[in-house]
């Protein structure tokens, strides 16, 4: 419904009152520079979303276990250390933070709005009129504060000029309103205000929609805060903060604040954590006077009121100068005049939220990211140590089984001894405990009256088991004393290495380790009796036959000290210690054989588990090195720059540094707080590209500080950089005096310092990519297969250049026609020459580090404390010759 005979619209001009075209300009620019970084937020919010949706239904079905290790020092091949299980589905576990997501959503869901509070409803419709410029509302026809009634006004673009009802955020209910009814300059009072007759709810609350084809109103909504009686100030904020960003104004046209006033501001500090911005609108025909002339620590009554509430701190000042900190604080304006200062209010509101955004976003990238590369390493280190333990387990049980079986061949003859010896010494001490001994299911009569046949061959029987008992006792105790100290040797590592093996398979019944341990236990159990029908045990029946055959009597003997003492004398005499020690030794070797061969099919069924896992863990680790990781870091590069650009707006580009294959070094002279700065833009070539860089930035974002790192401030991307003809990553870092190529010296302690970390990455994160300078890259990178010690391969040529004094190719690599002609001579394997100047000692590390074979070069931690000696050397030599220079040394 257009309004008629309106003389304010589409073609109106600001007039010249205290905001001005220009404070309008500004507001609209700040306004719409939020826009636009609120919808980079919005759409990193959608693709970081996504990004975890993929990631939960890629692997929510199956992810491979992987133990991880708390980082304690190694023992031998299988790791004497404390490890956790990686549990299935865990990269499916790993989602957007609830908590997080909520707020980020809510972020990027509201879009700002100016609301306008006040002292009463016609400071309130003057403070709207000053900010549009325009005659919109009456200033002076609304009731009185006490009976005022204004409803919520809400103002918004549109291409023609409307006025309508509309309950917020649902329908327009049917109403006649006057501004439909004929010609008026500004809206009707009845319009503005809920009438006193009215019995409809839904009239009552419902807001007045004013749409209007103004540039403010293009890019942010205005609401003007119904009147205090017919709604409380927090119930309307309440509503508007599910909706909108508010940036609060409070219209003040008195000299201190009212009971009233002071009570509305203490519900909204209580509840909300808003800045205000407070505004002392001018009298109306009053002329705009500079008050400027106020002395500088003149505090007015409003000032101490707001100290006094919480909103201003003591030093802040009353003029509503721009603060420097990059919070968002409330601003008291008494000047007129400096209704532009809403604009830098404006703008800290409104970085503040996006800063804070940008920040908790990035948060959320970089601790996945971490966990990401965490796992990487754990998968693998998986992948290294499981085929290694599994080895070194079969290849240590094999060792224990051995040295078991040669115990077992080895002690026979030392068994035998050993029976003679114990039955010898304990003969008599046998002999009495025989005598003493009281049967079991025999009944002995006490007058000393004979018994028949069957109870004298149980109470022999009785008495050769206590003597095999005995015997038993001290056999097991002699094997035992020779197994003890295999326990040291073997049983302690290869059983926490059969427990890693076995957790990550999730065995619930260890069945190797079981096995393991009847090996172990076979010395514990071995016995000098054994079933019936063994040849030990027909060898006893015989001589328990034959003690009977020895004792004559003429009628069935008696039992008594005398007999039991002689039956024990003629078993010992009748034992064979070697048939014993043969029988003993046999049994040992039929025990570990079985344990042997269980223990070797339960670990082939170890191993065959393990394989199926292992390979999902490879692939796992592929998908996280070149997919996942790569992915968020882009995603984080991303939320970075936008906090550091919301932070310290884009940097000025200054002269030209140097160039470099992907991107061109300037002078900065200061961005964020540094100076002077160097500022690398990189324009990444392809999707590869920007997720190497996105990764190097995180690798150097993660990096603590360290006085041979270059310190690298921020990052902005600039989606308009060659004057829009592609996207750069501008990183700005510490300006250094000079290069490599200048002085192969870069501080001013002669220390060099590294500047860029390139395609510098975790060993775990090696995608097995060709990158590189072509020099510097061992020919081992060719092959896609390669590790860690293609660093030290770098080192050598780069230690070349250091040693020569000059930034000369190598006469090698200087005589190439072409680049493809340069890659094959590293490919090769050539090597720079040795220079004259070199010393012995150097020349010796240079070629240990570009060995051909990877495994021959020092690893760095070697490196390291050569260098220091080659150094110390020439110090020392150069101290006893003070005219001659370091350099002259090399």
């Amino acid at each position: 419904m257009e309004g008629d005979g309106v003389r304010w619209g589409s073609e109106s001009v600001p007039g010249p009152g205290p905001g001005g075209g220009g404070m309008i300009r500004d507001l609209c620019r700040g306004f719409g520079r939020y826009r636009r970084y609120l919808g980079r937020l919005r759409q990193n919010l959608r693709e970081t979303q996504k990004f975890f949706r993929d990631i939960k239904g890629s692997h929510s079905h199956s992810c491979p276990s992987s133990p991880t290790s708390d980082g304690g020092a190694q023992r031998g091949p299988a790791g004497d250390v404390a490890e956790t299980g990686l549990q299935a589905g865990q990269l499916s576990c790993i989602s957007f933070p609830p908590k997080e997501e909520k707020y980020l959503q809510q972020i990027v869901d509201c879009l700002p709005c100016i609301l306008i509070l006040g002292q009463d409803c016609n400071v309130k419709c003057q403070l709207l009129n000053l900010l549009l410029g325009v005659q919109v509302l009456p200033t002076t026809k609304l009731g009185n504060e006490e009976s005022c009634k204004l409803r919520r006004l809400h103002f918004t673009y549109g291409t023609q000029t409307r006025v309508s009802l509309a309950l917020p955020g649902q329908y327009e209910p049917v109403s006649t309103l006057v501004a439909h009814q004929g010609t008026w300059e500004t809206i009707p009072e009845e319009d503005l205000e809920v009438q006193e007759d009215s019995e409809d709810a839904a009239h009552v609350l419902a807001e007045l929609e004013v749409t209007m084809h103004h540039a403010l109103l293009q890019e942010v909504d205005i609401v003007v805060a119904p009147c205090q009686g017919l709604r409380p100030t927090v119930d309307v904020l309440g509503d508007l903060v599910n909706d909108f960003l508010p940036v609060i104004t409070y219209a003040l046209h008195k000299d201190e604040l009212s009971e009233r006033d002071e009570q509305e501001l203490k519900e909204i500090r209580k509840y909300f954590s808003f800045p205000i911005f407070f505004f002392k609108v001018p009298k109306l025909g009053s002329e705009i006077i500079d008050s400027t002339r106020r002395m500088e620590n003149e505090r007015s009554s409003l000032y101490r009121q707001l100290i006094d509430l919480g909103y201003l701190s003591i030093g802040h000042c009353n003029y509503g100068a721009p603060s420097q900190d990059t919070k968002a604080q409330s601003m008291l304006v008494e000047q007129s005049e400096k209704l532009r200062l809403l604009s830098t209010f404006s703008h800290q509101v409104l970085q503040a939220r996006l800063v804070d955004a940008a920040a908790a976003l990035n948060l959320v990238h970089c601790c996945c990211l971490d966990i990401f590369i965490n796992q990487a390493f754990d998968m693998q280190r998986d992948l290294q140590i499981t085929p290694k333990r599994l080895e070194y387990t079969r290849k240590m049980e094999n060792e224990l089984y051995e040295s078991l079986m040669n115990i077992a061949n080895r002690k026979q003859e030392e068994m035998k001894d050993m029976i003679v010896e114990t039955l010898n010494t304990m003969k008599e001490e046998l002999l009495d405990d025989a005598a003493k001994m009281e049967f079991k299911d025999v009944i002995v009569p006490e007058n000393g009256e004979p018994v028949g046949t069957r109870e004298i061959k149980c109470c022999i029987r009785q008495i050769q088991e206590l003597i095999i008992s005995r015997l038993n006792q001290a056999v097991a105790n002699k094997l035992i004393s020779s197994v003890d100290y295999l326990r040291e040797s073997f049983v302690g590592t290869l059983e926490r290495c059969l427990q890693s093996l076995e957790k990550s398979q999730d065995v619930s019944v260890h069945i190797t380790s079981n096995n393991l341990k009847q090996i172990l236990n076979a010395a514990y159990h071995v016995e000098v009796t054994f079933h019936s029908g063994s040849s030990v045990t027909r060898m006893l029946w015989e001589q328990i036959k034959q003690i009977i055959q020895r004792i004559t009597w003429v009628s069935p003997p008696a039992i008594t000290l005398e007999w039991k003492r002689k039956v024990a004398q003629e078993a010992i005499e009748s034992l064979s210690a070697s048939k014993l020690a043969k029988s003993i030794c046999s049994q040992f070797r039929t025990r570990l054989n079985s344990s042997h061969e269980a223990f070797a099919a339960s670990l082939r069924q170890l191993e065959a588990g393990h394989s199926g896992r292992l390979e999902k863990t490879e692939d796992l680790w592929l998908k996280v090195r070149k997919d996942h990781a790569p992915r968020l870091a882009r995603l984080s590069l991303e939320s970075r720059s936008l906090q550091d650009v919301l932070l310290h707006r884009k940097p000025k580009l200054g002269q030209e540094l140097g160039r470099g294959q992907y991107g061109v070094v300037y002078l900065c002279d200061n961005w964020g707080g540094h100076f002077p700065c160097a500022l690398k833009s990189v324009v990444p070539p392809d999707e590869k590209h920007w997720n190497d860089l996105a990764l190097e930035f995180h690798y150097m974002r993660s990096l603590p500080k360290h006085e041979r790192l270059v310190d690298l401030h921020g990052s902005v991307i600039d989606y308009n950089y060659g004057g829009g003809s592609s996207i750069a990553v501008l990183l700005i870092m510490e300006r250094l005096h000079r290069d490599l190529y200048t002085g192969l010296k870069l501080d001013k302690q002669n220390r060099a310092k590294i500047t860029d970390l390139g395609f510098c990455k975790p060993e775990a994160m090696m995608s097995g990519s060709i990158v590189g300078t072509p020099i510097h890259m061992a020919p081992e990178l060719f092959t896609g297969k390669y590790d860690n010690s293609v660093d030290v391969y770098a080192f050598g040529i780069l230690f070349w250049y250091i040693c020569s004094g000059s930034v000369k190719l190598p006469e090698a690599f200087e005589r190439c026609a072409s680049k493809d002609h340069l890659w094959n001579n590293v490919r090769r394997g050539a090597r720079p020459e040795r220079l004259p100047v070199f010393d012995e000692e150097c020349w010796q590390l240079m070629e240990a580090c570009w060995d051909g074979d990877p495994s021959q070069r020092p690893l760095l931690g070697i490196v390291q404390p050569m260098l220091q000696g080659i150094m110390d050397r020439l110090c020392k030599s150069n101290s006893e010759r003070p005219n001659r220079g370091l350099d002259d040394s090399t």
